[in-house]
């Protein structure tokens, strides 16, 4: 059976999981994918992974289109996501409408999980957000970082600790058993981020990895991506 390779941020990852079957069975291409933290998927390519069809962050694949690594003709969005906080399922979740509660949420938590603080788009902005509440050094032995928020959160669940607060993509939260979406983080430290696919400019199946492309992005799967926590770019 031929294969599409996919390069995926692990924001995407519960989407592109969810049509892999479906796809398979309509058009008899499998996927094989690999998800993760954005840097880590640009690095995969650039290093020559196989790679038909590549989703990251809108500005990374505008990047990579301005280096012709990318067909900028089958750039498309599948939406924006907001990043949230994470608490166990089940737990009392703690209160993170404003500034002074967030802050009193990290620095009564015990363990704080992340995405890679370098090269993940929610670990990045986490680490900005510790310490524009100045509490940086304060929580900084509690922060438990993995490569992806899929990892960080399925730790996290695994751990099973009341108390633990995770801060990532909430796509990754909605889509990880075992934990649950506290809220997106208040406005004042918002980060929302397009996610966007692309077929690459030298991919071993261009039909199929642009019909996967359109199945990602169009109006058939827009309640899929809706329910899984992304929102209309």
């Amino acid at each position: 059976m031929p294969v599409i390779h996919v390069l995926s941020a692990g924001a995407a990852k519960g989407l592109v999981s969810a049509l892999a079957e479906p796809f398979r069975q309509a058009s008899g291409h499998m996927l094989q994918c690999q998800f993760g933290a954005v840097g880590a998927m640009q690095e995969r390519l650039d290093a020559g992974d196989a790679c038909d069809l590549i989703i990251l962050s809108r500005a990374m694949i505008d990047a990579l289109a301005s280096r012709h690594r990318v067909d900028a003709a089958s750039v498309a969005d599948l939406g924006r996501v907001r990043t949230g906080v994470a608490a166990l399922a089940g737990a009392a979740a703690p209160p993170v409408a404003d500034e002074a509660q967030l802050r009193r949420a990290l620095t009564a938590a015990p363990s704080i999980y992340i995405p890679d603080p370098v090269r993940s788009t929610a670990g990045i902005h986490c680490m900005k957000v510790l310490t524009a509440l100045g509490i940086a050094d304060a929580v900084g032995a509690r922060i438990k970082a993995y490569p992806n928020g899929a990892t960080a959160m399925a730790e996290m669940a695994h751990a099973g600790d009341a108390r633990a607060v995770g801060v990532t993509q909430i796509t990754e939260i909605l889509y990880t058993p075992g934990v649950a979406l506290v809220a997106a983080l208040p406005a004042a430290f918002e980060l929302s981020t397009v996610y966007s696919a692309a077929v690459t400019t030298s991919p071993l199946q261009r039909e199929a990895a642009t019909a996967f492309l359109q199945l990602l992005t169009g109006a058939s799967s827009a309640e899929l991506r809706r329910a899984g926590g992304f929102e209309p770019s």
